[in-house]
C-alpha cells in the first residue's frame, strides 16, 4: 500500500465519522451546542490528518484559523440572533476557504485577496467533485492488504445480500401467521422509512463534502501512474541475463567488448601524435563563443526536466496584456476625477452633510427620515465601493512605472481622507435617526453602522500596508479585523442593545414599538422582561402576544443538541412573567392561545 492510498483511506475514515456526526448533531433545530460539537470534531479530524500527511501546513496561522472556527461555532451557543448566526456561518466558510491557501504553495499570512478568492472557489470545487478522484484514482483498492476482519468483509457483505430477501420473505410469513409475533416485530422494528431515508441522506451529504474538502487539502491533483512490469517482460529480462559466470570471466568479456578500435589499424601512440585537420569554423568564430558542434556535443536538453511550477504568490498583472494595465496617465485620470467628485460632494454639501437637526427644522417639507435614512444608506454604499476600486487599481499598475505608483499613493490617500469625512457624516445621520428626536434603533440601522466601522478599520490598514508597498500583508490583516469586529459584536449583543436603547428613548418621551422589539431574538428577551413594568397597557398586550408563543416553544422539553445560553436565559426571564402570560393566554402544545379559553 503506497502513501497515497493510505492517505485516501484515512480521509475516507474521517469523512465517514464526520458524516455520521453531522447527521446525528445538525439534524436537530434550532442550532446551538450541536454546531460547536460538529466544528470541533471537524477541526480535530483535519488536524489529525494534517499531522500525518501535511505537517508543514500546521503553522501558527493554521492553528489560529482553527481556533477562530471553534470560536465562531461556539457563538451559536452564546447568541440567538439570526444576523449574528449568518455572520458566524460566513466566517466559518471563509476560514475553511483560507485553509486551502497553503495548497497554492503560499502562506496564508502573505496571500492576497485574489488568492483568497481562488482558494474559496477551489474549496467549493473540491467539496463537490474531489470524492470521485479520491475513490477512483487515489486509492488503489487492489493493493490493500486484507487481513483479519477485512479479509472476510466481502464474504460477509455477500452473505448479507443473499440472506436479506430470504429473511424478509420468512419474516413476512411469520408476521402474517401470528398476531402476537406481529405486535412484537412492530415494537422492535418501529422505524419509519422516511426517517431512515433522511438519516442516510444527511450522512451521505456530510461525508461526501467532507471527503472532497479533505482530499483537496491533503492530496495533489496529479495522477500518479505506478510502474508495472508484465510477466512477459520479466521473463525476457531473465533470459537476457544468460548463464551465471564467474567474476574473472565477466572482466575478460568486458575488456574484450570495450577495447578500442582505431582507424587504419594505428596504434594508440600513433593516433595521439596524429595532428587534427584544420577547422575553418573554429578559426573564424569569436573568442569565448561556442560552436554548434560543441553545443550539440553537450547533448540534447532533457525533456523530462521539471518545469517551473505556477507560483500563486508571484501572480501579478504581468500575465495580462499591457492594454489592460494602468500607467501614470490612467491612474491620474481615474483617481483624480474620482477625488474631484468626492471633493465637490463634500464642499457643496457641507450644510447638508453636517447640518443636523437645524437643517431639518429650518427646511420646509423636509423630514428627518428623508435626511438621515436616505443619506445613510447611500453613504455606506459609497464607503463599500471605494475599497475594491482602490485594490483593483493598485493591482493593475504597471511594474515599470514608478510614477504611477507614486500618483496612486497620493490620490488614494486623498480619497481615503475624503471618504472618512463622508463616513463621519453617515455616522452623524444614524445618531440623528436613532437619537432622542429620531425613530429608535433597529437591526437594519445598527448592522450597517457596524459594517462601516469595520470599513474604517480596513482603510486604516490599507493605508499602513498597501500605500507603503506591503500589499502582501493586507488581506490577512483585513480578515482578522473582520473577525475582531464580529467578535466585538457578539460581546455587544445587538438585539439586547437595540431594546435597551429603545426603552431609554421611551423613557425620554419617544414612542416605543412594542411589536418590533418583542419580535427580536431570544437575546433581547431578558432586557425586555426587566422593563416590562415600564410599558403602558397597550404595549404590554403586544409584548405578551409575541413572547407567549416563544414561551410555549421554550417550555417544551428541548433536545440537548439545541441547548444554548441565549435560550436558557430567555426561558428564565419568561418564567418571571409566567403568571401574566398564563393570565393572558395558555399554551396548547407549542402554540400560545389568547385570550385565555
Amino acid at each position: 500500500m503506497n502513501a497515497r492510498t493510505k492517505a485516501g483511506l484515512q480521509i475516507l475514515q474521517v469523512a465517514v465519522v464526520i458524516g455520521i456526526l453531522g447527521n446525528l448533531l445538525l439534524r436537530v433545530a434550532p442550532w446551538g451546542l450541536n454546531v460547536l460539537l460538529f466544528n470541533a470534531a471537524f477541526a480535530a479530524g483535519m488536524i489529525g490528518l494534517l499531522r500525518r500527511h501535511k505537517p508543514e501546513y500546521l503553522t501558527a496561522q493554521t492553528y489560529a484559523l482553527f481556533g477562530a472556527q471553534v470560536f465562531f461555532s461556539a457563538m451559536f451557543v452564546l447568541r440567538d440572533s439570526v444576523e449574528l448566526r449568518v455572520a458566524d456561518s460566513v466566517a466559518i466558510i471563509a476560514i475553511l476557504s483560507v485553509l486551502f491557501v497553503p495548497k497554492m504553495r503560499t502562506t496564508t499570512r502573505l496571500a492576497g485577496v485574489f488568492q483568497y478568492a481562488v482558494a474559496f472557489l477551489w474549496s467549493i470545487f473540491s467539496a463537490f467533485f474531489a470524492p470521485f478522484a479520491l475513490v477512483f484514482n487515489d486509492i488503489e483498492w487492489v493493493s490493500i492488504e486484507r487481513t483479519g476482519w477485512s479479509k472476510h468483509a466481502f464474504s460477509v457483505f455477500r452473505g448479507l445480500a443473499i440472506a436479506t430477501p430470504i429473511l424478509l420473505i420468512f419474516g413476512a410469513l411469520f408476521v402474517a401467521a401470528d398476531a402476537v409475533y406481529e405486535s412484537w416485530v412492530q415494537r422492535v422494528f418501529n422505524i419509519e422509512p422516511a426517517v431512515l431515508f433522511t438519516h442516510l441522506l444527511l450522512t451521505s451529504i456530510f461525508a461526501w463534502f467532507s471527503a472532497g474538502y479533505l482530499r483537496g487539502v491533503m492530496i495533489d491533483w496529479a495522477v500518479a501512474i505506478p510502474l508495472r512490469v508484465t510477466p512477459t517482460e520479466a521473463e525476457g529480462r531473465v533470459s537476457v541475463a544468460g548463464p551465471i559466470r564467474s567474476k574473472v570471466e565477466d572482466l575478460r568479456t568486458d575488456a574484450a567488448e570495450s577495447s578500442p578500435v582505431l582507424p587504419n589499424n594505428l596504434s594508440i601512440l600513433e593516433h595521439i601524435n596524429l595532428s587534427d585537420p584544420p577547422n575553418p569554423k573554429a578559426e573564424t568564430r569569436a573568442a569565448g563563443s561556442v560552436s554548434s558542434s560543441d553545443a550539440s556535443a553537450e547533448g540534447p536538453k532533457n525533456e523530462n526536466e521539471p518545469k517551473e511550477k505556477w507560483d500563486w504568490q508571484k501572480f501579478d498583472n504581468t500575465v495580462m496584456p499591457t492594454a489592460f494595465t494602468l500607467g501614470s496617465v490612467e491612474i491620474g485620470v481615474i483617481l483624480g476625477l474620482t477625488n474631484l467628485l468626492f471633493l465637490s460632494f463634500v464642499i457643496v454639501q457641507v450644510p447638508y452633510l453636517f447640518g443636523g437637526m437645524d437643517l431639518v427644522q429650518n427646511t420646509p417639507d423636509f423630514k428627518l427620515a428623508d435626511y438621515a435614512r436616505r443619506g445613510f444608506g447611500e453613504l455606506v454604499a459609497v464607503s463599500a465601493l471605494v475599497l475594491p476600486i482602490l485594490l483593483a487599481s493598485h493591482w493593475l499598475i504597471r511594474k515599470d512605472s514608478p510614477l504611477a505608483t507614486t500618483l496612486f499613493r497620493v490620490f488614494a490617500g486623498i480619497q481615503i481622507g475624503l471618504l472618512f469625512v463622508i463616513m463621519a457624516s453617515a455616522g452623524q445621520r444614524l445618531v440623528l435617526l436613532t437619537g432622542n428626536l429620531g425613530y429608535g434603533l433597529t437591526t437594519i440601522r445598527l448592522y450597517p453602522m457596524i459594517f462601516m466601522l469595520w470599513l474604517a478599520l480596513v482603510f486604516v490598514w490599507f493605508s499602513i500596508t498597501v500605500l507603503r508597498g506591503a500589499r502582501q500583508h493586507f488581506a490577512w490583516g483585513a480578515l482578522w479585523s473582520a473577525f475582531l469586529i464580529l467578535g466585538a459584536t457578539h460581546i455587544l449583543n445587538p438585539d439586547a442593545f437595540i431594546v435597551k436603547t429603545n426603552i431609554a428613548l421611551m423613557q425620554q418621551g419617544r414612542e416605543f414599538d412594542a411589536t418590533y422589539n418583542s419580535r427580536l431574538s431570544n437575546d433581547a428577551l431578558p432586557v425586555l422582561i426587566d422593563s416590562f413594568d415600564e410599558l403602558n397597557s397597550e404595549d404590554k398586550k403586544y409584548v405578551l402576544i409575541n413572547i407567549g408563543q416563544r414561551y410555549c416553544s421554550l417550555n417544551e422539553k428541548a433536545d440537548l443538541r439545541s441547548w444554548s445560553i441565549a435560550r436558557r436565559n430567555a426561558y428564565s426571564a419568561l418564567l418571571l412573567r409566567e403568571g401574566a402570560l398564563m393570565h393572558f393566554g395558555e399554551c396548547i402544545g407549542t402554540r400560545f392561545a389568547y385570550p385565555r379559553q
